[in-house]
């Protein structure tokens, strides 16, 4: 007999789903970890973060009352409550993720790291591991590129910022994806000097129109955007020295260029599992494409052709996946056609399904709706009118929503239900939408794809025809 029904390398967002959903099904679930529990969601990445950008924004807010008839003097920013802020919410959180609570679940939480032995068993601690189905679930860690003298030069990750035992003056980020955009903003509302240094354009992935707001909004902040341009090499200071030849000096350096997979030390070569620069080769349903015995799931699934998806809540949609195929052995595949990601930062920039650009380079006959927020009345009413609801439309259904607004990612869901169930426009069209508030904007958009049929001149003769009628 196998030691365990399943045996999950990794407690982090997608480890703990698997687990728990599996233990309460009544197998023998075993859980590796070497670190801390709760990964990198809850330790150095989507809990610390948004606990530091509530700060930020918390901050930005009181320099911004004014524009309401509150007059408030520059907020002081007490650097260690700030950072106990952002821990309390980590301890606040963690007992969801704890030890005990998954030994009270019925989970064997076993503390190292782990190896594969065989196709079939792993070694913690200098003890064999045999087990039905295994799944790795052994996460990312910060990439750091290999740009000359940066080795030799302090600087920090998303694992080790949350740390930092001062505040930067002038904070340099390499990188201007989601995690360096988010810190930027962060920082900068709390009253740090901000420069980010792209190679290629910031939040690179997402829609080119939406990106310009968002760019728009940061530079307004005070947050310097250098795009297009590559670090030649890094000097003590730090000094980024940049491929033309222009020099920036700060006080602080966070690098947040990409994430590479936790794999090193699994020798998945023992276990026959597959792997790509990108993580552990899979089909869609998450299974290893040499190893029936192996899943993988969370940022270092690899399903060919598809690519990792880094987001927590990814995460739990591989749990379930992982689950009916390794427990209930029904079909099941991975779908991102309707997977919503956001950028968290003071406009968030939400975004599901389809890019404009994504839907032509598809070849699909595409009607695009606007809708801004300098018409929207909730928008008015609390003086931030930047923003714009946009949505792509094919066949009279959304096959794409891009939102930037104030909280975006609060309103993305209706858009990632209508992408996921194929709504009919007609049918969004008639939603209810409450006032005021910035959800009409995404009605708004949808009632000018009917206005031209509606408001036409044979509408308006049938109205006329209709007038002369008995009632």
């Amino acid at each position: 007999m196998p030691d365990y029904d399943l045996l999950v390398i990794g407690a982090g967002a997608a480890g703990l789903s698997v687990a728990a959903g599996a233990s309460q099904l009544g197998i023998r679930v075993g859980l590796i970890e070497r670190d801390r529990m709760g990964g990198d969601c809850l330790n150095f990445g989507c809990v610390p973060s948004k606990a530091l950008l509530a700060a930020g924004h918390a901050a930005e807010a009181a320099r911004q009352a004014g524009r309401f008839g509150v007059r408030l003097p520059e907020p002081v920013i007490d650097w260690n409550a700030v950072r106990a802020h952002v821990q309390g919410v980590i301890a606040e959180i963690a007992p969801n993720d704890s030890e005990e609570r998954f030994r009270a679940l019925g989970v064997d939480v076993i503390r190292g790291e782990a190896r594969f032995v065989a196709r079939d068993a792993v070694e913690v601690n200098g003890r064999r591991l045999t087990a039905r189905r295994i799944v790795i679930a052994a996460g990312t860690t910060a990439f750091v590129p290999p740009i000359p003298g940066l080795a030799e030069v302090p600087f920090w990750t998303n694992v080790s910022l949350f740390d930092l035992a001062e505040r930067p003056s002038h904070l340099l980020i390499l990188g201007g994806g989601p995690i360096g955009l988010e810190m930027a903003d962060a920082f900068s509302g709390l009253g740090c000097a901000v420069t980010v240094v792209e190679a290629l354009a910031i939040a690179g992935k997402e829609d080119p129109e939406l990106v310009s707001g968002l760019r728009m909004a940061l530079t307004a902040r005070g947050i310097v955007l250098h795009e297009g341009v590559a670090v030649a090499s890094v000097e003590s200071g730090p000094v980024l020295v940049l491929a033309d030849g222009r020099r920036i000096e700060g006080s602080h350096l966070l690098v947040a260029v990409g994430r590479r997979p936790s794999l090193s030390s699994l020798a998945l070569e023992a276990g026959g599992v597959e792997v790509s620069k990108l993580g552990v080769v899979t089909d869609a349903g998450l299974r290893s494409v040499s190893n029936r015995r192996v899943f993988a799931m969370g940022d270092i699934a690899d399903p060919r052709g598809i690519g990792p998806r880094a987001f927590t809540h990814a995460a739990g949609y591989h749990a379930g996946i992982v689950i009916k195929r390794a427990l209930f052995r029904l079909p099941a595949r991975v779908d991102y056609s309707a997977l919503p990601r956001v950028t968290y930062t003071a406009l968030e920039l939400a975004q599901v399904g389809m890019t404009e650009a994504e839907a032509r380079a598809a070849g699909l006959s595409i009607s695009v709706l606007r809708w801004p927020l300098s018409e929207n009345d909730r928008a008015s009413a609390e003086r931030e009118t930047r923003g714009l609801v946009k949505l792509i439309v094919a066949s009279g259904r959304v096959v794409g929503a891009g939102i930037l607004a104030p909280r975006a990612g609060e309103t993305i869901g209706v858009w990632t239900l209508a992408v996921a169930s194929r709504v009919k426009l007609s049918k969004l069209a008639g939603l209810i939408a409450p006032y005021p508030t910035r959800s009409e904007a995404g009605k708004r958009a949808v009632g000018s794809y009917f206005a031209a049929r509606l408001f036409s001149d044979r509408t308006r003769r049938l109205v006329r025809l209709l007038g002369w009628l008995p009632w």
